[in-house]
């Protein structure tokens, strides 16, 4: 078992004595706080703390750490406030300790919401101090090193948070090391009979290849060794839980999996990376497409390697790591590498900590727009995958993106407003969709347009959560600007008939609308009316209870419809009513005012209930395409699509899509759905279409 005196033996390596006393102090601190208290297992409490530290100490973190290490707890379980550490050790180790124990109680509570709530302090927190999240990563390890004590579903409980959110944020940070033993202990938590039998045949499978891998060893040393290149070859193990994942994800057998050989070779600078490269592409043949340079293009983790996979003796495949020491330490510590090599300038390291430090910003970013916690940790768990795609702007800077990104994604990552005015794009200068999926190494452009705005549909393909975020909060916004207007205009037709002016409303007659109808302000009653929660009349009810109001007469002024663009006003799919068509409109619950032809047979049910009916009109300058459908039966012959969309495209309108019935082997039913400005334009197309050798017959479609 650990103990103080031989941790602070560990430390005098590379903390100064005063320093040392300090971690000491805490520890002693700690230990009298934590008296009497015991672990599942028996041991007394600070054997925790203790350990966690330890594991610290491998990163070599500084005494603060160290000392939030030891303290980690003692807010949570002794009733030791904020303020007592404060004045006792300084307000930075305060901090941490703070930071650490908000982020403990996810362990104790099952719910998402909760969970997502502590998982958003923890970004809070986090950007303040990365070093939050190395206490508690270690604080994580070292409870997974001894769940044993605990009762099964628990186990699993806290294996399956590990699995999701510690262990890609141990990735994301570039600690492999950390990352590789959660996972392989989450994964025989939640699965102990998978992973025994995983481990068993491992170990035969190790056995078995001893001698290739050896025979694949030597081979490449030889060559090195004559090529006068002093470099170390090891052959790199896999790892349960990544083995377990491969079989899953990608369909493969363990066999498959097993077949591949792969070796480690670390040099001594990045100049000796690419000569080893040479020498092991002419020792065997390379196989193409398979080389990776993450040398001159960091992972976003600031992992780098050259990746390449040859074909060795007898066919096997040989996956081949070329990395500098800095590198490899870089790779297995990510951002504790910082720690670790302070006194040295290196840059790789910092500016992996500035990946770090951008990465929190993000997620702060996306924590002010998310509409609640849970949609923010959905948002965090599609940021924290690792795989990644490099594009490169116009300009020639590079932007990493998650694998499956699209130009939508790209926009967003350049910024915010480009995002949300994005009209277009050009992947390497020829134009292309939006939802298309990048590929690394291609150039995009993003051609934005004034007063454009995002489509609800980006979100069915976005993949980046500042995409997804970006959007989401601009359509929340501008849904809740259209619905407080819409409300607005309702309720001010409908109060004029009783010759009330909404603008001139007095203090008392606002206080009771706002009692009656239970909303804070008038715009939040506004947003109630326009979503189609609130009925209008029974807020002018609230006003003048006498009134004898017929429902019919609040929705006599009609309202106007100038646009087919608008969240809070709808078109029914049953009718597609256009401009030119007598309408109707019913307020339906959270979609606003949905419109209908006066005609429709839906409508029908509805007429029962006045309140919910809304009178409607065209505006005289109404814009916008609006879709309808065109029944158009036809004879059979070839060509006879692409004739028909000729015809209706010169006269200007567009098609949304093409159904073709068959009848039988001479007629067929084609059923359009088309944009039109209104109904001139239509019967224009229908005119146009009818002239046609093959059409028998066309007229507009109710569904």
């Amino acid at each position: 078992m650990q103990t103080i005196e031989a941790l602070s033996h560990r430390l005098s390596s590379y903390l100064e004595p005063p320093q040392i006393s300090l971690v000491k102090r805490a520890y002693f601190y700690a230990e009298q706080a934590h008296d009497g208290q015991k672990r599942r297992s028996g041991e007394a409490y600070i054997t925790h703390p203790l350990a966690v530290a330890d594991i610290l100490a491998d990163m070599h973190m500084d005494h603060q750490s160290l000392m939030a290490a030891m303290l980690h707890d003692v807010i949570e379980d002794t009733g030791i406030s904020k303020k007592a550490i404060s004045g006792q050790f300084g307000d930075a180790v305060a901090d941490l300790v703070d930071g650490v124990s908000k982020l403990t109680q996810i362990e104790f509570e099952s719910h998402a919401e909760k969970q997502a709530e502590n998982f958003q302090k923890m970004a809070m927190a986090m950007a303040n101090d990365l070093r939050v999240i190395m206490v508690k990563l270690a604080d994580r390890l070292h409870n997974m090193r001894t769940l044993g004590a605990m009762p099964a579903d628990k186990k699993r409980r806290i294996a399956k948070e590990t699995l999701e959110i510690y262990a890609p944020i141990a990735h994301r940070l570039g600690m492999n090391d950390v990352r590789l033993e959660l996972e392989d202990r989450s994964f025989y938590c939640m699965y102990p009979l998978r992973a025994t039998r995983l481990q068993a045949a491992l170990k035969t499978a190790r056995g078995n290849r001893k001698e290739l891998v050896e025979q694949i060893q030597t081979s490449l040393d030889k060559r090195l060794a004559k090529e006068n290149i002093s470099a170390e070859v090891i052959g790199r193990e896999k790892h349960l839980f990544s083995i377990y994942e491969k079989m899953r994800t990608k369909k493969k057998f363990f066999k498959e999996i097993m077949d591949v050989y792969a070796f480690r070779i670390i040099v001594d600078s990045v100049d000796t990376c690419y000569r080893v490269l040479g020498v092991v592409h002419n020792l065997y043949k390379p196989v193409a497409g398979e080389f990776k340079d993450y040398i001159a293009i960091p992972k976003a983790n600031g992992y780098q390697s050259l990746h390449t996979v040859l074909v060795g003796m007898h066919g096997v495949p040989i996956e081949v790591q070329i990395r500098t020491r800095e590198m490899d330490e870089m790779a297995n510590s990510g951002i504790a590498a910082h720690f670790l090599y302070k006194s040295n300038s290196d840059d790789t390291i910092n500016t992996s900590h500035n990946r770090a430090r951008q990465w929190v910003q993000g997620l702060l970013e996306m924590q002010r727009r998310a509409g609640n916690s849970l949609e923010f940790i959905e948002n965090v768990k599609i940021d924290l995958f690792p795989d990644e795609v490099y594009v490169f702007t116009p300009k020639g800077k590079i932007v990493e993106l998650p694998s499956g990104a699209t130009p939508v994604d790209f926009a967003y990552a350049v910024h915010t407003d480009i995002g949300n005015t994005c009209v277009a794009c050009r992947i390497n200068d020829r134009m292309a969709p939006l939802s298309q999926p990048l590929q690394s190494g291609q150039k995009v452009a993003i051609i934005t347009a004034q007063g454009a705005q995002p489509n609800p549909n980006w979100l069915n393909f976005a993949v980046s959560a500042k995409a997804r975020s970006g959007i989401r909060h601009f359509l929340k916004h501008q849904r809740h600007h259209q619905s407080v207007t819409l409300g607005k205009r309702m309720l001010t037709r409908a109060l004029a008939e009783i010759h009330i002016d909404i603008e001139h409303l007095n203090e008392e007659q606002k206080q009771r609308i706002l009692l009656g109808a239970q909303v804070d302000n008038l715009d939040k009653l506004y947003e109630e009316i326009g979503l189609g929660n609130k009925v209008v009349y029974s807020v002018v009810k609230l006003l003048e209870p006498e009134a004898e109001i017929k429902p019919k007469a609040v929705a006599t002024s009609a309202i106007t419809i100038d646009s087919a663009e608008g969240m809070m006003i709808s078109f029914a799919r049953c009718c597609r009513p256009i401009p030119g068509d007598p309408i109707i409109g019913h307020i339906s619950s959270g979609k606003g005012l949905v419109i209908h032809q006066d005609t429709c047979r839906n409508m029908a049910e509805i007429r029962n209930y006045p309140d919910k009916i809304s009178q409607v009109n065209w505006a005289a300058t109404v814009s916008g395409e609006f879709l309808v459908d065109v029944r158009v039966e036809v004879e059979s012959e070839r060509g006879i699509i692409a004739t028909l969309a000729t015809r209706i495209t010169e006269q200007g309108a567009s098609i949304e899509h093409i159904n073709v019935q068959e009848r039988d082997a001479h007629n067929s039913v084609i059923h359009l759905c088309i944009g039109v400005h209104n109904r001139i334009h239509l019967a224009n197309i229908m005119r146009r279409i009818r002239t046609l050798s093959f059409v028998i017959r066309v007229h507009r479609a109710k569904n």
